[in-house]
């Protein structure tokens, strides 16, 4: 299987950040590292830094996503997944949310805290047209929960 290959630019915007590191040859994501001792308490989001800027190319995009490590202990993401559009050059943020036992979770200075997926964007538009127009499907019009319904 041949894979497109991409290469993402970085620069640390603090000399003590880490490069995004692959855990292995085969991991999805790219492994994003708290620059500093955050504290997320329970109820309120934080932003943990991670010191580091990237250059996307065009046509593709960053997506950042909760370990899944973390996410069992209980520390989420609030927007599930985190979206870096390849014109954005500033700071990598990671939004976090702690929900586990306890008050507050504690992530040490170099701690691996999300992994970002670089991921393509297809060139899309929109056409408007008439509700009728609109395709059919065995679904139709059901809401949440409605496709188990068959």
């Amino acid at each position: 299987m041949t894979r497109e290959s991409v290469e993402v630019m970085f620069a640390k915007l603090d000399p003590e950040a880490s490069k995004p590191t692959q855990g292995t040859k085969s991991a999805a994501g790219w492994d994003l590292r708290a620059l500093e001792e955050t504290i997320v308490t329970k109820g309120h989001s934080a932003k943990i830094r991670t010191g580091i800027a990237v250059a996307i190319p065009e046509g593709w995009e960053g997506q950042i996503r909760s370990r899944s490590s973390l996410g069992a202990k209980g520390m989420i993401m609030p927007n599930g997944v985190g979206t870096i559009d390849s014109d954005y050059r500033g700071e990598l943020m990671v939004l976090a949310t702690w929900i586990g036992e306890g008050q507050s979770i504690t992530l040490a200075k170099g701690e691996r805290i999300a992994q970002m997926l670089i991921a393509p964007v297809p060139l899309t538009s929109y056409r408007e047209v008439t509700f009728e127009e609109l395709s059919t499907t065995d679904r139709g019009e059901g809401g949440f929960g409605s496709s188990g319904r068959f």
